[in-house]
């Protein structure tokens, strides 16, 4: 290897950039307060992207910081995945080895997928079928790992050459731009802006991070006239003359590199450079090296953005001392310089390698990379081993040898899965069907299934003696797709798969496919995905039991459980479990296990569903099933939640949380967040189930958390009176849910939702033609946990509107259609249970005639269940009827009533709720605070409470008939009132006994005014 060696060309001044320093430093000054920064720096090629990146970091280093510098590593035109990051910490690796290990500690495993040195990579080598959730689970671990190491110190990750990035780096990138919300993290990104043409895959990225308020751009423009003076006069350690400061200024334009060129090339009396292409001017100082440094640049052009030593000196074929020689030459030239590791090459500038590898011709090209991929295959250990396929690949395939080419690029797939970096095993499998008709028989004969795809079954009864087949390869392509986002793809995969598979007989395999297709077009939201997996059930319907066959079994009935509930849906989870077992199918038999509780609860089957539930929640953590944890923690607390056990179900959802964020369930930890906050507003927790659902927005990407998340927050608006609020929170849900693929889960909300809206408008028959809608489409089997407070909602307008005359148009008829469906859904859980008895309370006081006795039997419900909201709302409701009955006991229950509601409603916010509670104290004129001890005048009078209510009526010239409609008694009992008053006054008539009472000062003046004008 080469000591350092003396740099001539580049500037000992850093020139200008005054303000993009001062960005940097400012966000350097944040970050060690706290507040992560990101940051993005273009800028057009040979611009001084670099340079400004390494004063930043050398600045940051001098401040305390810790600076872990990656770079894009460049393979011909393929990026190795993960590069940059895998870089990046291995650099804090080094400089902080305890606090990275503390901070992977417990996801060492995991982390290794990214830094194979935190774990054996045979521990992960074994997985064989994909994980949903495994790129996002990653992407969650680094983040959170970033943050744990920098919580004590700053901590800067610069990552060069974006435009060079494997799809997988960009969407790690994003999502850390994203999600990091804590430690002293900066997290910068440069990329050649003018290399961003149209289709350029880093576009999207650029445009999504515009959209991110917490990401901040800085474009590096070229220099000025004084500014290339400066920069000349410190190239050449002496004043330029100024015809030559105008002349290299007009020719680069301000362009820091091409300075740093045309300035040389003139100190050293290359005239030529000057005038003729930029390209030419690049490649004028290679052309002067001795002939094999010229070589040596070629062979290290087209060998990557760095070559390793050892692995350039094979490919070379020098002697050593020749080769030591060579590179000499080109690192005195300022050419090539030391790798940041030193333990290889790189061009200095990306601008020179490019024009150098330009130079190749096509033949030249290809022979170069044989000669690399041979090195390379004599000897694996000439490049670091989590690189070594991904390259080898690469070299094989621009080597244009498809025999040796495709092997290898199977190969890279495998470890591209491994590493969750589906968008480039997808790349990688493209490649290799690519290569397919390419590729000799004999070599195609010899290649097996190198990896598993889901259940998908190998095309042949055994894998280990059953060459590949196309269709193998296309398989393994549409989960690709699918799992990276790429889903139009791997829709077209899969069509063309089917297509191939119309003249064959291989209905597994079609299945297989068709269940793909299913999952892709709900995901391109183009259906809701039934005709395909109607088609792959039909397919496997009668075949044994294989993988193929419990798979599609089981996701017929998840399907079904979601959207159409029933007997069917159930037979298909019980023989999905059953299949399961038989092929010994685990992670399909426990999902299609919480599938089959859900459904038995929601059939009545409450016990032994819940019991079926719990016991799959306690296997897979027993187990340590990461696929299955999630869904676990959501689908258990959300059945108890459905029948009322809001209690149990919020310590499996804390528990959920916990479980998720340490092993970077993002998915799952949204829909947690979305459910708990369903559980809360049910527990009277408000505030905090606010903060869920906002949780459930912000967590992940998935579309229907955050609709949850929504559907929350509209509830909770619509109880606080917070009309607008509501309608914006109940918009926001529908754009999240769309209408490509309804569900009871969260159509019946809606519903409930834009019912209670429009009554609480006012809207009364808006709110009836929702209902009428609802009742027209039936509520299928196992809904009710929806159906019933959507049913009570329409029972409630109805009841409230009894005295309004729009309302009363065929209001018999639609009374009568809500009793119908009353009577038919299920009751077979307490929560559903007091929702019947309470919505049938409802309908009767829409037709008057209710009584305590009926409020009193729905306390009793509520009153053992966790729903304080539901409970003061019927406790109001009880009270009302009390008044309208009238007599002592009745008004002091209802005053105790009243109290209770009030006391709920101010604490949980719900405004209409304390204001309607208020409204009927006072016109029962029922104090709901504890009264001052007695300084009535009254009281000498031995008037009761009643008496002088009655009394102050009397004297503002109320009847018997009004009295006894103010305060809630009959005109006879008014007219008994009247009569003892008349008595214990003394006095024989009503004129008197206001007389009396005006003369005494029992009712001022402002009293009575009030009294008369109700």
């Amino acid at each position: 290897m080469l000591g350092p060696v003396q740099s001539q060309s580049v500037s000992p001044v850093f020139v200008g950039r005054a303000t993009e320093l001062e960005t940097l430093n400012d966000a350097l000054d944040r970050a060690a307060a706290g507040d992560p920064q990101a940051l993005v720096i273009g800028g057009e090629a040979g611009v001084g992207k670099t340079r400004l990146v390494e004063e930043f970091t050398a600045a940051a280093d001098r401040a305390g910081a810790v600076v872990a510098l990656g770079g894009c590593v460049e393979i011909g035109a393929d990026g190795l995945p993960f590069a940059p990051f895998s870089t990046a910490l291995r650099a804090l690796r080094r400089a902080l080895p305890d606090e990275l290990a503390d901070a992977a500690a417990g996801q060492d495993e995991e982390l290794a997928r990214l830094l194979p040195e935190l774990s054996d990579p045979a521990l992960y080598r074994g997985t064989d079928r994909s994980d949903e959730e495994g790129m996002a689970r990653l992407f969650e671990l680094t983040a959170r790992l970033l943050e744990r190491v920098a919580t004590g110190r700053t901590v800067v990750v610069a990552l060069e050459d974006l435009h060079w990035a494997d799809a997988s780096t960009r969407h790690l990138l994003a999502y850390l731009f994203r999600t990091l919300r804590t430690g002293r993290l900066v997290v910068l990104a440069t990329y050649r802006s003018d290399d961003i043409h149209r289709r350029h895959p880093l576009r999207p990225l650029l445009a999504e991070l515009d959209r991110l308020r917490t990401v901040r751009r800085i474009e590096v423009g070229r220099l000025n006239r004084a500014e290339v003076g400066r920069q000349i006069a410190g190239i050449l350690a002496a004043e330029p003359d100024p015809a030559q400061v105008d002349e290299i200024f007009e020719r680069s334009d301000g362009n820091a590199f091409f300075v740093e060129e045309l300035a040389v090339a003139a100190h050293e009396g290359c005239r030529t450079g000057l005038t003729d292409s930029l390209r030419d001017l690049l490649l004028v100082r290679v052309e002067g090296l001795p002939e094999a440094a010229q070589r040596v640049a070629r062979i290290v052009a087209e060998g990557g953005s760095t070559v390793e030593h050892r692995l350039l000196a094979a490919v070379a074929g020098l002697a050593e001392d020749d080769l030591i020689e060579a590179l000499r030459a080109a690192v005195n030239a300022n050419i090539l310089i030391a790798a940041p590791d030193g333990d290889g090459y790189r061009f200095r500038h990306s601008l020179v390698r490019e024009a150098v590898g330009d130079d190749l011709l096509p033949g030249e090209r290809s022979r170069l990379n044989r000669r690399y991929a041979q090195a390379l295959e004599a000897d694996p250990t000439l490049v670091p081993a989590d690189e070594r396929a991904m390259r080898l690949a690469s070299y094989w395939y621009h080597a244009h040898d498809p025999a040796k080419a495709l092997p290898a690029v199977l190969d890279a797939s495998v470890t591209a899965r491994r590493r969750h970096a589906h968008s480039e095993r997808l790349r990688l499998l493209e490649r290799a069907m690519e290569l397919w008709d390419s590729a000799p028989e004999d070599i195609r004969a010899t290649l097996r299934p190198v990896d598993y795809t889901e259940v998908y079954p190998p095309c042949g009864c055994d894998p280990a003696t059953t060459p590949l087949r196309y269709l193998d390869l296309m398989a393994e392509a549409a989960v690709a797709g699918r799992l990276c986002g790429e889903r139009e793809r791997a829709l077209k995969i899969a069509k063309r798969a089917l297509h191939l598979l119309e003249d064959e007989n291989d209905p597994l395999r079609a299945a297989w496919f068709w269940v793909q297709r299913s999952r892709l077009v709900q995901a391109q939201a183009r259906g809701d995905g039934w005709k395909e997996l109607g088609t792959a059930q039909d397919l496997v319907r009668g075949l044994p039991p294989s993988e193929v066959h419990a798979e599609v079994l089981a996701t017929v009935a998840n399907w079904s459980m979601l959207r159409a509930p029933g007997p069917d849906a159930m037979s298909a989870a019980e023989r999905a479990v059953e299949y399961a077992r038989m092929v010994g199918a685990e992670d399909i038999e426990l999902n299609a296990r919480l599938t089959l509780g859900g459904l038995m609860v929601d059939a009545g089957d409450i016990e032994a569903g819940l019991a079926q539930m719990y016991e799959v929640r306690d296997e897979v953590l027993a187990r340590g099933l990461t696929a299955v944890v999630g869904r676990s923690h959501v689908n258990l607390p959300s059945v108890l939640e459905g029948i009322g056990r809001s209690g149990d179900a919020v310590g499996i959802l804390r528990e959920g949380l916990r479980l998720t964020q340490e092993m970077g369930l993002r998915y799952s930890e949204a829909w947690i967040w979305a459910n708990l906050a369903e559980t809360l507003i049910s527990l009277g927790r408000w505030d905090e189930a606010a903060q869920a659902a906002v949780n459930a927005q912000r967590t992940g990407q998935s579309a229907k958390p955050h609709g949850g998340g929504s559907n929350s927050l509209a509830c909770l608006a619509l109880a606080r009176g917070e009309l607008a609020e509501a309608a914006r929170h109940l918009g926001t849900a529908r754009a999240s849910y769309g209408t490509h693929d309804p569900m009871p889960q969260t159509n019946l909300p809606m519903s409930f939702l834009t019912l209670g809206i429009a009554a609480a408008e006012g809207r009364l028959l808006d709110a009836r033609a929702e209902t009428d809608r609802v009742l027209s489409a039936g509520f299928p089997p196992g809904t009710q946990r929806y159906a019933w407070p959507l049913l009570l909602a329409a029972a409630v307008v109805e009841s409230d509107a009894r005295a309004h005359a729009p309302a009363q148009q065929d209001r018999s008829a639609f009374l009568e259609r809500l009793c119908e469906a009353t009577r038919k859904l299920t009751t077979g859980a307490p929560l559903w249970l007091a929702y019947e008895k309470w919505t049938r309370a409802e309908l009767a006081r829409a037709e008057n005639r209710d009584t305590p006795d009926t409020w009193s039997d729905v306390i009793t419900a509520f009153e053992a269940l966790e729903r304080p909201y539901d409970l003061a709302r019927v406790r109001h409701r009880l009270a009302e009827a009390l008044l309208a009955i009238g007599g002592e006991d009745e008004r002091a229950r209802a005053t105790e009533l009243l109290r209770l509601t009030r006391a709920t409603a101010v604490h949980l916010g719900a405004r209409p709720l304390a204001d309607a509670t208020t409204h009927l104290a006072q016109r029962a004129r029922l104090p709901l605070t504890a009264a001052p001890p007695p300084t009535d005048p009254a009281d000498s009078l031995g008037l009761t409470t009643r008496e002088r209510d009655v009394l102050r009526l009397v004297s503002a010239g109320r009847t018997n008939r009004q009295i006894a409609g103010e305060l809630f008694i009959s005109p006879k009992t008014a007219s008994v009132h009247v009569s003892n008053i008349l008595g214990k006054l003394g006095v024989s008539g009503r004129g008197e006994a206001a007389a009396v009472a005006h003369r005494m000062g029992l009712f001022p003046a402002e009293t009575l005014r009030s009294g008369t004008s109700g």
